[in-house]
């Protein structure tokens, strides 16, 4: 698995297989191998992106982690 924290922008978590997440108690199955996570808190579909740090002019540093 790798966590990649965009320049201004989400999280990008990139897995090896489907995985399922747990939203406010609820378990859900993500079908896609990536899916970005919102960095700068203005997203109407917390916790994913929806492109909103565009539109606010967002600015973070670009880093990345991989986990065997």
């Amino acid at each position: 698995m790798k966590v990649k924290a965009m320049k201004n922008g989400p999280y990008v978590i990139e897995m090896g297989e489907k995985a399922k997440i747990i939203i406010g108690g609820q378990e859900r199955e993500v079908r896609s191998k990536v899916v970005a996570l919102c960095r700068c808190g203005h997203s109407n579909n917390k916790p994913f992106c929806d492109g909103s740090h565009a539109k606010i002019g967002f600015q973070g540093e670009e880093a990345e982690i991989e986990i065997d």
